[in-house]
């Protein structure tokens, strides 16, 4: 397993329920059972603030971490654009995220598609919270 993907899910900053959550979902991975719960307070078309938890693999975790901390303070329009990037990217050969979310450049590389559905789990919950 890659260094860098430990290093990205050790950052817990943001493993947390939000009690006065605007938005939440919980989805489960059928093929390799990860669980995913993802709270977030919206205002203005913004997250505000997001937390999680999880009982998933190093993949899932650095996904979801990076996603946390990258859309707080981000419009809802600007999360789900990141969103179908994401969800396409093993299937339409997509080569780099944008700048704004290159950060995610470290795990969404072809080496990784054996680990995609655990890459998406995170989107996909982000996803049927927002209701997008």
């Amino acid at each position: 397993m890659d260094l860098e993907v430990l290093k990205i899910a050790s950052n817990t900053e943001n493993h947390k329920i939000i009690n006065d959550h605007t938005h939440i979902s919980k989805q489960k991975n059928p093929l390799c059972g990860d669980e995913m719960e993802i709270s977030l307070k919206v205002k203005n078309e913004k997250v505000v603030d997001f937390g999680y938890r999880c009982k998933s693999c190093a993949y899932c975790q650095a996904a979801v971490s990076l996603l946390s901390r990258k859309s707080i303070n981000k419009p809802i329009i600007k999360i789900k654009e990141i969103i179908n990037f994401a969800l396409s990217f093993f299937e339409k050969n997509n080569n780099t995220f944008q700048k704004e979310w290159s950060v995610f450049n470290k795990l969404f590389d072809k080496k990784n598609i054996s680990r995609k559905e655990c890459l998406m789990l995170p989107f996909k919950t982000l996803s049927k919270a927002l209701k997008l």
